[in-house]
């Protein structure tokens, strides 16, 4: 087990973080909000005399580096991550607990947008403007950005392709291009160009500017935290509009776009998971248009506030322009499973994605010719190609993984005593990295009643649904912190 190699990628992370602070530190001073600034200097000390004392031990690592180590390193990196995350927040004491400032935080950094907070808009400017950009920093993956900036050489491709493979959503990871920082590269040129244009667009629709900058930073990484009380509910229709075409951009597969910029557009049109992913979300408008119909007052607005609360959903990007918990049943349950599909695999989007409901459908259709034709060989193949029997093995365990976690999440959420349907969505909406759920958590409610206990089981749902379980759940595996030879 390399760990020194392992402890210089948590220093290299920690002094990434506290370089991220500096915006946070300099919105306080120019509003004069000297006690926050105070609280962003204290965190930046702390955390850059750590990473400092963590490199100099650390200096001498070692390049050998195992799929082990990828997934230890990913799951130990975004614990270390969302525990200095959350000092600003406790220091100032606009989140005077703890538990509830490490909660606010790792619901940043996994894009999840569930909050303690009963109200926002008390909250100072660089409070606000950490906890939106926690969700752009954790929506494409801090280790990506190291990948995209720290220099390595060819022989290093081997430990940067197992922190991808670990740290990105989906059920398989491949390389854009043979240069693994290239690859890391173009996925966030793509992912700041996004962003940038859609701030763009924000500002063109009269947003203030800091205002657009946190709501672009939410759509971005799919995260939800909004600056206001009603989180995107009094902007104008052209703005809610501006935010489901990006909420809708940003749960596609980014792969997409390089082949879009390479002039392979045909290639776009006949992946299988974007035509799955916008029949489902065709559909549920549709059907929640309908629905909600009696509800709005013209066509327009049914049509309006249904997109932009299904893309929400199914990209886990969580704003809200609409109280749903005052939907009629059938358009509440449309969205409850809309939150278990989640986005494409390869995208900022949470859930158990568009790929893996697809593989499984393909998976069932096979099994069941199977029975009809014993001796017939059959493969399951995703856009023409056959998927590795590997792939697909990885995804059953996956989904077993993920049902079980919801299983003994649930169950130890009932200890505090709310209704089955708050316990049930609390737990989904956090796996999946959605937001709000239903009932005493709805777009209206927040996660500040439950119980300690159950807000450290809500963490742990939160990082295991963000790293798509195995990287969490090797941190527990004690052969996997054995050393090797």
């Amino acid at each position: 087990m390399n760990y020194k190699m392992m402890g210089r990628f948590n220093a290299l992370i920690m002094a990434v973080e506290g370089v991220f602070m500096l915006p946070a530190l300099c919105i306080c001073l120019f509003d004069g909000e000297f006690d926050v600034a105070l609280s962003f200097v204290y965190s930046m000390l702390i955390v850059f005399s750590l990473a400092g004392l963590l490199f100099f031990l650390c200096r001498k690592a070692t390049r050998d580096f195992y799929a082990s180590e990828g997934l230890l390193c990913v799951g130990m990196s975004w614990i270390v991550m969302c525990l200095f995350g959350c000092l600003p927040f406790y220091f100032s004491r606009q989140i005077p607990s703890f538990i509830d400032a490490l909660f606010e935080t790792v619901s940043g950094f996994t894009t999840t947008g569930s909050s303690i907070l009963p109200e926002v808009e008390s909250l100072s400017r660089g409070i606000l403007y950490w906890r939106s950009f926690s969700h752009w920093l954790g929506g494409m993956g801090v280790l990506v950005f190291l990948l995209a900036v720290v220099p390595v050489s060819g022989k290093n491709e081997g430990f940067t392709m197992h922190l991808l493979r670990a740290e990105s959503p989906g059920p398989t990871v491949g390389k854009l291009v043979p240069k693994m920082r290239t690859t890391a590269g173009i996925l966030y040129l793509t992912y700041v160009a996004l962003t940038v244009l859609d701030f763009l667009f924000l500002l063109f629709g009269k947003m203030p500017v800091f205002e657009a900058v946190c709501t672009a930073f939410g759509t971005a990484g799919t995260g939800g935290f909004g600056v206001l009380n009603d989180s995107i509910g009094s902007y104008s229709p052209y703005i809610q509009w501006v935010c489901t075409v990006f909420m809708f951009l940003f749960g596609i597969n980014f792969s997409c776009y390089y082949l879009i910029l390479v002039g392979r557009v045909k290639s776009v049109l006949k992946n299988e998971e974007l035509r799955f992913y916008c029949l489902i979300i065709l559909a549920a408008i549709v059907a929640i248009s309908v629905n909600i119909s009696n509800l709005c007052a013209t066509v327009g607005e049914s049509i309006r506030t249904a997109s932009f609360q299904v893309v929400s959903v199914i990209s886990s990007t969580g704003y809200v322009t609409a109280d749903f918990n005052e939907w009629p049943t059938f358009s509440k349950t449309i969205l409850f499973i809309l939150m278990l599909f989640g986005a494409c695999a390869g995208s900022t989007g949470g859930g158990f994605k568009c790929m893996r409901v697809l593989m499984l459908l393909k998976i069932l259709k096979r099994n069941i010719s199977t029975i009809l034709h014993p001796k017939k060989v059959q493969a399951v193949r995703i856009d023409g190609q056959p998927v590795d029997e590997k792939v697909l093995a990885n995804t059953n365990a996956y989904l077993s993984a993920y049902v079980l976690i919801l299983l003994v999440s649930f169950l130890l959420l009932s200890l505090d005593n709310f209704s089955l349907i708050t316990n049930l969505s609390a737990v989904v909406t956090c796996v999946n990295n959605i937001g709000p759920g239903f009932d005493l958590i709805g777009p209206t409610g927040n996660f500040g009643s439950f119980s300690v206990f159950s807000k450290i089981v809500l963490i742990f749902d939160m990082l295991v649904g963000r790293l798509e379980i195995f990287p969490i759940l090797v941190l527990f595996y004690r052969s996997a912190w054995l050393r090797r030879g």
